[in-house]
């Protein structure tokens, strides 16, 4: 089984994924599922490991190569059940990278789950339990968000929050295509894109530059 278990991680070329940070992605899936039965954590219909490894796990981790691994902080905007956020924290310490990731959550709840997958793990995590439009000048490196706010909403909020970041990274479903053209419309965006490991129809979006097109 555990070979099973690491085939499936190996799906991330860019992450050699040891057996130690194998076993702590495990460990936070035993906590999600465990912890869904009190808070919604993730979709109640996904009961199955195999499943969150894919779903959550593995698409989450694959934005590694996209994180600037130089910044003292990273964020995760609205991270919920902490996807991607929790999942770069272990590979953050799986590395001996002391970046901090700033995990930001308004509900009280979920951020007690973070904070125990935190300390239960020895992460090196922030989380913040604040309402992310409400907080201004803030300074980070990396910018994430997956599954949080339409993708022109997070824009403008980092271009009005925002003083200081290194780049942002979207996670775009079936709809990401048509989302992206609709948004260049009004933003100008100097970016990469990948294909997603985890599902053929979607990508990832790693935008370096942002500008607010003029009317």
């Amino acid at each position: 089984m555990e070979n099973i278990i690491l085939n499936s991680y190996s799906q991330i070329p860019i992450l050699n994924v040891s057996r130690e940070t194998c076993n702590e992605f495990e460990n936070l899936i035993t906590m999600i599922l465990n912890k869904n039965k009190e808070i919604n954590i993730i979709s109640k219909k996904m009961s199955e490991k195999e499943e969150i490894r894919e779903r959550h796990i593995i698409d989450s981790a694959q934005i590694i190569d996209f994180v600037d691994l130089n910044c003292n902080t990273t964020s995760d905007l609205g991270t919920g059940g902490g996807m991607p956020g929790l999942v770069l924290a272990i590979i953050m310490k799986n590395i001996k990278n002391n970046m901090e990731v700033n995990l930001y959550e308004k509900s009280y709840h979920k951020c007690v789950f973070l904070r125990e997958v935190s300390k239960k793990l020895k992460l090196n995590t922030k989380v913040i339990q604040k309402d992310i439009f409400k907080v201004k000048n803030i300074e980070t490196g990396t910018i994430m968000s997956r599954a949080f706010k339409p993708m022109p909403i997070i824009l403008d909020l980092v271009y009005k929050n925002f003083s200081k970041y290194k780049n942002i990274i979207f996670f775009m479903g079936n709809n990401g295509k048509k989302i992206l053209s609709e948004t260049l419309k009004d933003w100008d965006l100097d970016y990469d894109e990948k294909k997603s490991l985890t599902n053929n129809d979607s990508f990832i979006l790693n935008i370096k530059k942002i500008r607010k097109k003029t009317v």
